[in-house]
């Protein structure tokens, strides 16, 4: 890989004050901004990577069980201790009465939720699926995919107006545009909310209160960067729905790899560890610290990259009250929701002739000239980003 020529010899400087170094990206390399693969936090756990180490026996981990005496049978205690020990750290979530369902990640345990909300029974009319556009674009495909009797995707909940049951999907913050959500479906039925808070943690929003609704989704993906541990969990208040969801994913998957309970178990201590023995909030050694300047450094310099090109806008976040770090914050979402000025009608097709590769708006149920760009790739993926936003012109 040679270091990029576009822009000199010379690091970018933004009239916000804002730098970046040289990229390490080739002319004619793509840069990939399309996924959401959250590896921007990896250093941390390169500087703690002695307080994460996990020994696991070969006679340890062997049963399919991890504790018979909880509802959720396939879930060691380890991990159970663990997500709840995090909640009440951060207090994002009302955590108290309410089931907890461990998932291979929130896709699995996503699709275990429609199960648990639907009907037992298949009808001539599958209960419907919406969620307010622009959506995760993931959702439609995870809910079509099991070509269900008892569900089906109906698009864009704001024009949802039949009177038939319904499930609503509510992102919150958002995603793709970091938005914070509320339910709008307006229809004579009482429905059915899910609420994915993937991305509730104080590295993306200020955590302004806890949430205390009758669903609840969360993963550690996104919470700490892990996410090939594929690990996802849920709060339900209906213990009917939590047994239909657990039976969902005893046939599904016969539970959750003992293995990547164990080591998330392990990095949600160290986090919680770092908080409950702190000595100063502001500390390299803190996780949400870590990650929180790391985002808000990042959205320094990519305004700066969009302002300099004045090819695209951004979305505008309030300022709000965390309770967990104690100040006033913007957010720093994980991805950048880009729309297109007049005379660029597709926004993935004008950035992919900069070579960089970008999930359009269509996929979320919006316009093309929307377009949504990664903010938790490496360090040499977002250089280069910004590097070559910086040098975007009209068309």
């Amino acid at each position: 890989m040679v270091a990029s020529i576009i822009n000199g010899s010379s690091p970018l400087s933004y009239s916000n004050g804002t730098t970046i170094p040289l990229s390490v990206f080739s002319l004619n390399s793509f840069v990939n901004v399309e996924k959401g693969d959250p590896v921007a936090f990896g250093p941390f756990w390169e500087k703690v990577k002695d307080e994460c180490m996990v020994d696991i026996k070969g006679e340890e981990w062997m049963s399919y069980f991890g504790d018979t005496n909880n509802l959720c049978w396939y879930m060691v205690p380890q991990m159970r201790d663990a997500i709840l020990r995090l909640h009440k750290v951060v207090g994002n979530a009302v955590t108290k009465d309410k089931f907890l369902v461990l998932g291979t990640g929130s896709s699995q345990l996503y699709q275990a939720l429609l199960y648990g909300l639907s009907p037992s029974e298949p009808s001539h009319c599958p209960i419907n699926v919406v969620a307010a556009a622009p959506y995760y674009s993931e959702y439609k495909d995870t809910t079509d995919i099991l070509q269900s009797r008892l569900f089906q995707w109906t698009d864009n909940a704001a024009l949802y107006d039949k009177d038939e049951p319904y499930i609503e999907v509510v992102t919150s913050p958002n995603n793709p545009d970091g938005t914070l959500r509320v339910p709008v479906v307006k229809s004579g039925v009482e429905g059915k909310i899910i609420y994915d808070l993937a991305y509730y943690w104080p590295q993306y929003t200020p955590i302004t209160y806890k949430f205390d609704h009758d669903v609840m989704l969360f993963t550690f993906s996104k919470c700490t960067g892990h996410a090939g541990s594929r690990i996802g969990w849920a709060f339900v208040n209906d213990i009917e729905v939590a047994k239909k969801m657990i039976r969902f994913i005893h046939l599904n998957s016969i539970g959750v790899s003992k293995e990547s309970q164990i080591r998330a178990a392990k990095m949600i201590g160290v986090i919680c560890d770092g908080y409950q023995n702190l000595k100063s909030i502001e500390s390299d050694h803190l996780f949400f610290y870590y990650s929180k300047r790391l985002m808000k450094e990042r959205w320094e310099t990519f305004k700066g990259a969009i302002e300099q090109s004045k090819v695209f806008s951004l979305t505008k976040y309030p300022i709000s009250y965390c309770h967990f770090n104690k100040d006033l914050s913007e957010q720093y979402p994980a991805f950048a929701w880009l729309k297109c000025v007049e005379g660029i009608q597709d926004g993935e097709r004008y950035l992919e002739k900069l070579k960089i590769r970008t999930r359009g708006g269509e996929r979320f149920g919006v316009d093309a000239k929307y377009v949504r760009v990664s903010m938790i790739g490496t360090d040499d993926e977002f250089v280069e980003l910004c590097t070559r936003l910086s040098n975007a012109k009209r068309e």
